[in-house]
């Protein structure tokens, strides 16, 4: 395990807890947890990393989701197959994540935000009400097919898992911000499982101090789960454009610059 020193310490637990609190309300925490642990534990590998940082987030991701479901009570016929092919989908991508070049990753995923964010901006009306868009077993399937393409993309992967969960909720199935999130939350508990069964196998995790960012993670994500309980849809929506905005750049710049 790398050396970590008190004050990298400090920094990592304090991106955890603000990663958990965005994570909750609209996903998208990993654009400040993973790139913290990045320049926090320059001699880790990238299935370190990568590992650590599921492990992490699922404390968040859980406590939220808890919440979420609590508060919000998701559709469980939904959730099911959603969640399910989401963890299986996420442990394929797994399985791929060293074999594939991030690079052929980067450029697509930033096309598909751009595109996401403008569809977001131009239709104000977009996830204030549910309106669902498909009946029946059309409705599941549309659920579970949504949950193993983006599982698969979390576990290869990972940054913008959650957002792009929401806005297929919300764009594809016609649920509105609130209820959205609270799906993605339970999605992202089954692929963060999903992730770190494959990642131990390999024995990539820094247990203790997942478990340590994971408390954080935690107490953001409790915190941020009973704020967009509160808040509402509008607000959910504000901030998700907000945190696909920061990806967009973050992504732009690893494309364009690094």
């Amino acid at each position: 395990m790398p050396d970590v020193s008190l004050w990298t310490l400090v920094f990592l637990v304090i991106a955890a807890f603000s990663a958990g609190w965005i994570d909750a309300v609209v996903g998208g925490g990993g654009l400040i947890q993973l790139p913290a642990m990045l320049l926090g534990l320059p001699s880790a590998s990238p299935a370190q990393i990568l590992s650590t940082n599921k492990i992490s987030s699922l404390f968040g991701t859980s406590t939220s989701a808890v919440t979420f479901g609590v508060k919000v009570r998701p559709d469980r016929r939904t959730v099911l197959p959603l969640a399910i092919l989401a963890g299986l989908g996420a442990a394929a991508g797994a399985l791929v994540a060293t074999k594939i070049p991030m690079t052929w990753f980067k450029p697509i995923v930033l096309v598909l935000l751009v595109v996401v964010a403008i569809y977001t901006a131009m239709k104000p009306s977009l996830g204030a009400r549910t309106a669902l868009r498909f009946d029946g077993r059309n409705h599941y399937v549309a659920a579970g097919a949504v949950g193993i393409l983006i599982g698969f993309y979390d576990g290869a992967v990972g940054p913008g898992t959650g957002s792009f969960l929401i806005f297929a909720l919300v764009g594809l199935l016609g649920y509105n911000f609130l209820q959205a999130s609270a799906k993605a939350k339970i999605a992202n508990v089954a692929t963060n499982v999903g992730a770190i069964l494959v990642f131990a196998a390999h024995g990539a995790p820094l247990w203790a101090l997942g478990v340590t960012m994971g408390l954080a993670n935690m107490l953001g994500g409790l915190l941020g789960a009973r704020t967009a309980v509160a808040r509402g849809s509008r607000f959910v929506r504000i901030i998700f454009l907000v945190v696909v905005s920061a990806l967009i750049l973050r992504l732009g710049y690893d494309v364009f610059l690094a």
